[in-house]
């Protein structure tokens, strides 16, 4: 009877922990779709890169980016060189690459 409350426990903190895995994947889906907006659309970005914590863009008009809201987003600094963004996002940065990845 002790084995089978244990396997009942194991069990549910499995579930918990595919619930919480599967709810991280989606808020990242979201927050490359929202980045990928406030950067003017796919079709405005020429080229990126990540490098540890930051995101560097190349883009077709920088006019077309909304700092503000990256930088709402979580963003730790912008820095903007002619038509390329340098993005500080942090320890995200490689699960965004991803999701980014899978919109170009």
């Amino acid at each position: 009877m002790e084995y089978i409350q244990y396997l009942i426990i194991i069990v549910i903190l499995l579930v918990i922990a595919l619930a919480i895995t599967n709810s991280k994947k989606k808020d990242f889906k979201i927050k490359a779709n929202k980045l990928v907006e406030f950067l003017g659309g796919k079709e405005n970005i020429l080229n990126y890169e990540f490098n540890k914590s930051r995101f560097v863009v190349n883009l077709n008009d920088i006019t077309l980016v909304n700092k503000e809201a990256i930088q709402k987003m979580g963003a730790k600094g912008i820095v903007e060189i002619e038509n390329q963004l340098k993005i500080i996002i942090g320890e995200e940065a490689k699960q965004l690459k991803k999701q980014i990845d899978d919109l170009k």
